[in-house]
């Protein structure tokens, strides 16, 4: 085995390892913060739910950053791989990281937290025309997404890249989640959406937050040309 391979599998291991903890720990937050908000009953309102998410992406940003710019999000990924941040070979590698690290996010959720409010799933309201719900999905998405590729070209923001990732997570939640759902993370969806049976909004989280990513990415695209 070559020094270059031998290097490339450690590099690949770490990658895998950031990506599954980091994700982990942001769905733990993210959603383990609505059940503990639904068992209390209301108690501690929305600004609770959209705080944990919002200090555990920027913890984690700083703590993994270097390692795997730090997606913890297939539709953050994909927009990595449209823009060229990411060889197409990393793709499985952060993906199945992704993945993985919700499933066992919301397993431990539901083993040591609760199973309240469908394990925090996300869930839109369809109170508002479905076209607006998909859109706004889209736009917290994009929002995510564009201040990602400004932390990305600062290279860090002076230092602040995690606050801002994590600062626009949180405002997402508190001004678009009464519509969307604000998920932005397709895996964050998945993982309670799957282990409490309630299915039935994944559609919404597949389709518009790579919507959403992906069309900023493709203006990135243009306009680093």
């Amino acid at each position: 085995m070559s020094r270059t391979s031998s290097i490339s599998k450690a590099v690949t291991r770490k990658i895998f390892a950031a990506e599954l903890i980091g994700t982990f720990l942001i769905v733990v937050f993210a959603t383990g913060s609505v059940v503990v908000n639904a068992r209390a009953e209301g108690a501690y309102g929305l600004a609770f739910e959209a705080a944990a998410p919002a200090i555990a992406v920027a913890l984690m940003v700083y703590a993994f950053g270097k390692v795997s710019m730090a997606h913890f999000n297939p539709a953050v990924t994909v927009a990595f791989f449209v823009t060229g941040h990411i060889a197409k070979s990393l793709l499985p590698v952060y993906l199945t990281a992704e993945i993985t690290g919700a499933l066992l996010a919301s397993a431990f959720v539901a083993a040591l937290i609760g199973t309240e409010a469908n394990l925090g799933a996300n869930a839109p309201s369809y109170s508002f025309p479905l076209p607006l719900v998909f859109e706004i999905e889209a736009l917290a998405t994009a929002l995510l997404m564009a201040v990602i590729y400004a932390v990305v070209r600062t290279k860090g923001l002076k230092g602040f890249g995690g606050v801002a990732i994590g600062g626009i997570i949180g405002l997402d939640i508190l001004f678009l989640s009464f519509i969307s759902g604000a998920s932005m993370n397709p895996a964050r969806a998945l993982a309670p959406a799957l282990l409490s049976g309630a299915v039935g909004d994944l559609w919404l989280y597949w389709s518009a937050t790579f919507a959403g990513s992906a069309a900023v990415a493709f203006i990135a695209r243009k306009f680093s040309r």
